[in-house]
């Protein structure tokens, strides 16, 4: 059986540049989603994060704002199934990630507080680029990759072809001007070779070898049908 290490933030709040908590978590779509998807395909999933604590989830991800109607009714119901799982998940630090096929990050501005910094995190994922493991980061969950910059020989991550949350995505959220920093910028920065969708929250997935990568919440579902798709072959 197929099995996958799901990497969730447990931070529920981002830092804004002013030191404003700005309260968040994970994106309920980019979490339930791709579970689900995994779990039709038979996939054993298993839900970390720092320090074990239950994460949070963003309430703006459940507002009638955050996608149709029919998609936020399915959310929300799965989100009440899974609360079993999210209320004891893994302690990431007990984890051992080679002992999974795929491991994968759901969004949210969660990972730009916690796992952007996270060593645990950040040593997971330089191993798991070192041994050409399967790894995928969805929306703002590509900020988990800045914990590599200091990698010995520098980020894996530079010279990948990589999506993740952009900047017109975040100015249109309104959280731009706030941001201590904003993920497209920081992910150039680092030297990966970002791309995005012709528009913004279009569904735009990327595969470069092992790393795969959504733009943001409308790529949840094709991400992870792109993962089972080439994990199962």
């Amino acid at each position: 059986m197929t099995k996958v290490l799901m990497v969730v933030s447990a931070a529920d709040h981002w830092t804004l540049n002013d030191g404003t908590l700005h309260p968040t978590g994970f994106w309920a779509e980019e979490l339930v989603t791709p579970y689900s998807v995994f779990t039709d395909a038979g996939w054993d999933v298993d839900v970390a994060t720092p320090g074990g604590k239950a994460p949070v989830v963003d309430k703006a991800s459940l507002d009638e704002s955050a996608g149709d109607a029919d998609t936020l009714a399915a959310v929300k119901t799965k989100l009440d199934e899974l609360q079993p799982v999210l209320s004891q998940p893994l302690n990431l630090a007990d984890v051992n990630a080679a002992d999974y096929d795929l491991v994968f990050y759901p969004g949210g501005h969660g990972p730009m507080e916690d796992l952007a910094v996270d060593e645990t995190s950040g040593r997971i994922l330089t191993e798991r680029m070192e041994n050409n493991a399967p790894v995928a980061l969805l929306c703002h969950a590509p900020a988990a990759v800045l914990a590599t910059e200091n990698a010995p020989g520098g980020s894996p991550f530079a010279g990948r072809k990589m999506t993740g949350f952009s900047n017109d995505e975040e100015r249109a959220g309104g959280l731009a001007d706030k941001a201590p920093w904003l993920l497209e910028d920081r992910l150039v920065a680092l030297g990966a070779e970002y791309e995005k969708a012709p528009e913004p929250w279009a569904s735009y997935v990327t595969v470069d070898g092992n790393l795969y990568t959504g733009q943001n919440p409308s790529s949840s579902r094709e991400l992870a049908q792109r993962l089972v798709k080439d994990l199962a072959g």
